[in-house]
């Protein structure tokens, strides 16, 4: 089924909620429609059209408590670009490890100045070994990254209706086919 795309009152996208969330936000007059489906939600004594697209009627303030990005293992595969920092292929999160630069064993510690993303062969070929000890060189040296995302949309966002595309951040490629 069909989910909607919640906005706050300034047109910054908040989450993606479930239909029958949006359709309760709707009914309780808390949300103004912007955009449709071409679906009818019907009840014994009402239908509504699918909304698409929700904004809030009432600033809702983010809570951002830290400025500091959240050192994990998704940012870091964020930060890499899903990408193996010794051999430069893209693969997918399941394909992926993180490997320390300097191995823990030589005194290497979890920090985003150590920490990249490695594919399962070069993390082996590299194994207990610094990279000039390997024979490996790093594509980029890892950094602390500075960005910090307002709003995190990871699910689906490839099958995202174009409609959303004109509140989505720039950066965020939407694409039809998935």
């Amino acid at each position: 089924m069909e989910r909607t795309l919640l906005l706050n009152a300034t047109f910054e996208p908040l989450k993606i909620i479930s239909w029958q969330r949006a359709i309760t936000l709707l009914t309780q007059g808390k949300v103004e429609v912007i955009d449709f489906y071409d679906r009818d939600i019907r009840g014994v004594s009402i239908t509504f059209k699918l909304p698409s697209i929700l904004r809030l009627l009432k600033l809702v303030k983010v809570r951002r408590t830290s400025r500091e990005v959240r050192f994990s293992r998704a940012n870091i595969y964020q930060r890499d670009k899903y990408t193996c920092q010794y051999c430069g292929v893209r693969y997918a999160a399941e394909d992926l490890t993180f490997d320390h630069v300097i191995p823990q064993v030589q005194g290497g510690e979890a920090t985003w100045e150590n920490i990249v993303t490695a594919c399962l062969a070069c993390n082996n070929k590299k194994g207990g070994s610094t990279p000039r000890e390997a024979g490996m060189r790093l594509i980029r040296p890892p950094v602390k990254p500075k960005w910090m995302p307002v709003v995190t949309l990871t699910f689906g966002i490839k099958n995202a209706p174009l409609s959303w595309g004109d509140y989505l951040y720039w950066n965020i490629e939407l694409n039809k086919d998935g």
